[in-house]
């Protein structure tokens, strides 16, 4: 049997983080008329480099099967993201003295949720997606776009075509892409020698003390902190000079990067989140141990709710056909017997059914209609807005259920 390793610094991977038994792609929907057809199922299994501490896939899908023309994560159908981005748009554009001599460029720009408010600014900005329905939706928006992936090919051909930036951003990316080194690569070829890289991602700290392990699906090749983070930039001639602690997907790090030789001052918020890290014991084998045990504890207190409430008679449902509620569901076995149906907003998973679980995706109005007891809040980093929108159940006597990081039920 080969050994895995790591794609950061190439050293073996033998710590495994956690390990979710086979699953589907999360976001490989199924149409109705697949329904009669097969799935593949892959390992869906984190481990840990003992070397440089990135956390990481021992072996995923190639990117392809992720993202193509049938992708279906619109960024645009949460008003809450929406909101996050015409928020970092207008603090970046203060921060940074943007105006329209200015250039930007976002890496995943899916469909142009965000460079739509630096466009409406008269920003000049060019959107980067892979995929192409996507792509299309950004266009509509008047957000320049090219279907590609990013790397040091395609970022040397930009660079080539006259597209270097001000500021280059990527929200949620950094852990999609298969190889981080080449990604990573790529940024300094488009980046003007005073310009700015910032990246959002879920910090590993958040994922590991909030017990987020929902948050592993195979689309996401790595599980990030400033510790493994530090020597990847280092080594494409980068460096992070400032990080910020955001709320979104459960709890994220913004980290500001440039030119090592460029003349932005390193902030002091750098090195404390280093020591940070240290501390939570990120560079510890034993942090990494605990953290498999509370997964199966996890596990094991949905399915026990889930199987009383169906003893008792009760119905349940659950609200946002997220994929980190493919990896829960799928980890716990979980099918349309416990779960009736996921309500979801995005026209492009209704009437399709949940990968692996088979659960069926129905429009939000199913909710009223139906009138479940329960309602199962999968993407629960947004749970306060889903409670906010679907608090009629309150009307039925309905409450909801958060499974992560521990189960509760919110009346």
């Amino acid at each position: 049997m080969s050994i895995a390793m790591c794609m950061s610094c190439g050293s073996p991977l033998s710590r495994v983080v956690c390990d979710l038994g086979l699953s589907p792609i999360s976001n490989a929907f199924i149409r109705a008329e697949d329904a009669a057809k097969g799935e593949m199922f892959y390992p869906l299994k984190a481990c840990v480099c003992e070397s440089c501490w990135l956390v990481q896939l021992e072996s995923s899908p190639d990117s392809g099967a992720h993202f193509h023309e049938d992708y279906v994560y619109f960024s645009s159908f949460s008003s809450g993201w929406v909101g996050h981005a015409r928020r970092y748009v207008e603090a970046m554009t203060a921060r940074l003295a943007l105006n329209a001599s200015s250039r930007v460029m976002e890496l995943a720009s899916n469909d142009g949720y965000l460079l739509q408010f630096f466009v409406q600014a008269g920003i000049p900005a060019l959107g980067i997606e892979p995929t192409a329905n996507t792509a299309a939706a950004a266009r509509l928006k008047g957000v320049e776009t090219r279907e590609m992936f990013f790397g040091r090919q395609s970022g040397a051909q930009l660079a080539a075509d006259g597209w270097t930036v001000d500021l280059l951003l990527g929200n949620n990316v950094l852990a999609h892409v298969p190889d981080i080194n080449d990604f990573v690569g790529g940024m300094p070829l488009v980046l003007n020698p005073e310009g700015v890289v910032t990246l959002e991602f879920p910090h590993l700290l958040n994922l590991l003390t909030l017990n987020q392990f929902d948050t592993i699906y195979h689309e996401h090749y790595t599980y990030l902190s400033l510790t493994a983070l530090e020597p990847i930039f280092a080594r494409a001639g980068l460096r992070i000079f400032d990080v910020e602690t955001i709320p979104t997907h459960g709890g994220s790090l913004r980290v500001f990067v440039c030119h090592a030789a460029a003349g932005h001052a390193t902030a002091p918020s750098v090195l404390q989140m280093l020591e940070l890290e240290r501390a939570e014991g990120l560079a510890s084998g034993a942090r990494f141990d605990a953290f498999a045990q509370a997964v199966i504890e996890t596990k094991r207190a949905l399915l026990k709710f889930l199987i009383e409430a169906g003893a008792a008679g009760k119905t349940v449902a659950a609200y946002g056909a997220a994929a980190k509620g493919n990896t829960l569901l799928n980890y716990c076995g979980i099918r349309p017997d416990m779960v009736a149906f996921v309500a979801d907003k995005n026209p492009t998973k209704q009437g399709r059914l949940l990968p692996g679980s088979r659960i069926p995706v129905l429009a939000p109005d199913a909710i009223a209609t139906r009138q479940p007891d329960y309602l199962l809040i999968l993407p629960w980093n947004i749970r306060n807005e889903i409670i906010e929108q679907m608090a009629e159940i309150r009307s039925w006597g309905g409450q909801f259920v958060v499974p992560v990081p521990a189960l509760e039920v919110v009346p």
